[in-house]
């Protein structure tokens, strides 16, 4: 265990504060520790009754290209309830509700200098309506085949961390089911 020795805010924005910490090491040593702190978050992989999986296509801002995702988010506020930000954001990014959700666990995207942790959601018995994105959200919803979403994910043509962890989860419950 390393123990926080000094601790300062070096930014403080509406996403995130990132810390410099002064720590000692478990041999004795001295060093600094950078770190992201994050509210948490959720991701959705919602499955229709015909074996389709809706998902969102955005621009990310920091790779400056569009990436093909499950839906997610962040917490609205300390403490929110997972599976209540889970249904927020399907509703939000798809128009989509489910009946059914199953919680597939969670993972921590960036370790090394993050906090952020989010909480994977299996959506079935899909519902359509209408979408609500955020002001600053810009996306293009997109229905595709299940299975090959799961070979895009092994192929590495889809690359964000939280989608290929949802999915590749989501597989393996589903055919588990079976």
């Amino acid at each position: 265990m390393e123990k926080t020795i000094t601790t300062e805010v070096v930014f403080n924005g509406m996403l995130l504060t990132v810390l410099r910490d002064e720590v000692l090491l478990e041999n004795g040593a001295m060093s600094i520790r950078e770190h992201v702190l994050h509210p948490g978050a959720v991701a959705v992989v919602p499955i229709t009754s015909d074996g389709k999986i809706i998902l969102v296509e955005q621009y990310r801002y920091p790779i400056k290209q569009k990436l093909l995702e499950i839906p997610a988010g962040k917490f609205d506020k300390p403490g929110e309830d997972a599976l209540e930000c889970a249904k927020r954001e399907l509703w939000e990014e798809t128009g989509y509700t489910a009946r059914k959700y199953t919680y597939l666990g969670y993972i921590y995207t960036t370790p090394g200098f993050s906090n952020e942790i989010i909480h994977l959601y299996l959506a079935q018995d899909l519902v359509p309506g209408d979408s609500n994105p955020d002001e600053d959200e810009i996306l293009e919803v997109r229905i595709e085949d299940f299975d090959a979403v799961v070979k895009k994910c092994i192929s590495g043509e889809i690359t964000d961390a939280k989608t290929v962890a949802g999915v590749m989860r989501a597989y393996f419950k589903l055919r588990g089911e079976k």
